[in-house]
């Protein structure tokens, strides 16, 4: 049996807006996503917008529960900067008592909260000013952190500034699947460089506020795998983990940006506007824990025909289609868990070994009611990508690798952004026509057992 350690946090990640709903009630104000899809409800699957997504808002004490019943002992969700603080500085006092009551519904339920500030959900009023492009918005970002530490600071311990910030910074200013869904590398690097310095000066405030609290930030780490061992193949995955994993990864946990990241971008015109305090900031904030978010490999191979200076990241990497991959055909991303290893050993052996867990890792299917059998979603295939993936964390761990916990994606089926609820991914499933009624899948009675055993 392969045993993990004592205390070790089994448990799932969801966020306010994919699981709240009251979007535009209660006091919130609209984020970009409210906004997106008011002006463009064409682009979401389905019409499904952010509007009432899962409903926790008003049925977070019976799902707390569920959390108990299925083994959680630990919870990642995010708190809404549009809800606690609809114009930036005013506080929602309504929402201060609705994320109050929840986490502490999630203590009484032996779960234990940690709290996330930013999931891709920038409130509209600071977009309207030029969002994470501006200076403004890490003095903004930095305000909205201080507040929820010093109203939440005596229920959470354990908090996280950002939620995979290469998400937001790549959707919404190279890829076109978040509002302002612009392409512009220049601006992506700005508004790349602004996150940063908001996480480190979110960072700062909390050692200020809860100095004998833990925080730390969330990436999602897709680690590169070249196509061949030849010079060119072997560069590309260089750039590829520069931009993608050491950009955050780096100043977070060593405190400051990879020189050759630096100089990269020097080379193609891409060095974002700085101050001189940013350095000092970043050597002095440093995270007490890393959340290593993971679904699937990179494979690169050197580019072909790039511009000069790079107009996108394909200037920098090609993409790789490795002809062995196991795809899940929902997504269409690879399935490779040897991967989790691999960058657990990296977090031994070149970031100190810090503290560090799975903060997300899971399986999204289409249509699900295909596996339905007496009232339960027969979801082997998820039971099976979590046995794969946890086998090769528990090699690690066995090999020293410092992991303290495993999160799913996610806890009860949730709102997917343009994909509304189109890919599924609960232990429990939302019965959309049903008020959002939920049921239990396979895989919820498979981790209940898994927890209690604290293994496999």
């Amino acid at each position: 049996m392969k045993k993990f350690p004592n205390n070790f946090l089994w448990g799932a990640a969801i966020s306010a807006p994919q699981s709240e709903g009251h979007s535009l009630t209660n006091g919130k104000s609209a984020s970009t996503w409210d906004y997106w899809y008011q002006t463009n409800p064409e682009k979401f699957n389905d019409n499904q917008g952010p509007t009432d997504t899962s409903n926790m808002y008003e049925q977070y004490k019976e799902d707390c529960q569920r959390m108990q019943e299925i083994g959680l002992n630990s919870l990642r969700t995010s708190i809404a900067w549009t809800r606690l603080l609809p114009d930036g500085q005013t506080v929602n006092d309504e929402a201060v008592a609705f994320y109050r009551d929840y986490f502490q519904e999630m203590i009484n339920h032996g779960v234990e909260p940690i709290v996330n500030l930013f999931h891709f959900d920038m409130p509209m009023w600071l977009m309207e000013k030029g969002g994470w492009e501006i200076r403004e918005s890490v003095d903004a970002f930095a305000f909205y952190a201080k507040t929820a530490f010093e109203l939440f600071g005596d229920l959470v311990e354990k908090w996280t500034t950002f939620n995979e910030p290469l998400v937001h910074i790549e959707c919404g200013y190279l890829f076109e699947f978040h509002y302002p869904a612009i392409v512009d590398f220049k601006k992506a690097v700005q508004v790349g460089y602004h996150t940063l310095i908001a996480h480190t000066c979110a960072v700062k405030a909390f050692r200020e506020v809860l100095p004998k609290g833990q925080i730390g930030l969330i990436l999602n780490i897709s680690p590169a795998y070249a196509r061949s061992e030849s010079l060119e193949d072997k560069k590309a995955k260089e750039v590829s983990d520069l931009l993608n994993t050491r950009s955050f990864l780096d100043p977070a946990v060593h405190g400051e940006v990879p020189a050759a990241l630096i100089t990269l971008l020097k080379e193609h015109n891409l060095t974002p506007m700085t101050q001189t305090e940013d350095k000092q900031l970043l050597r002095e904030n440093t995270v007490d824990f890393i959340g290593l978010n993971y679904y699937q490999p990179r494979r690169v191979q050197a580019p072909e025909n790039p511009a000069f200076p790079a107009k996108m990241p394909s200037d920098l990497y090609g993409h790789y289609d490795w002809p062995e991959k196991k795809i899940n055909p929902y997504r269409g991303w690879e399935i490779y868990p040897e991967a989790l290893y691999d960058v657990a050993i990296m977090m031994k052996n070149e970031y100190n070994n810090l503290p560090w867990y799975v903060s997300e890792n899971g399986m999204g299917v289409a249509e699900e009611e295909r596996f339905m059998e007496n009232g339960m979603i027969q979801d082997d295939y998820r039971i099976e990508f979590m046995q794969d993936h946890l086998a090769y964390l528990h090699k690690s761990i066995v090999e020293g690798s410092n992991c303290f916990g495993y999160h799913t994606w996610t806890f009860v089926d949730c709102w997917s952004w343009l994909n509304g609820y189109r890919n599924r991914y609960g232990f429990y499933r939302v019965d959309l026509d049903n008020n959002f009624a939920r049921s239990l899948k396979k895989s919820g009675l498979w981790y209940k057992e898994l927890a209690e055993n604290n293994g496999f």
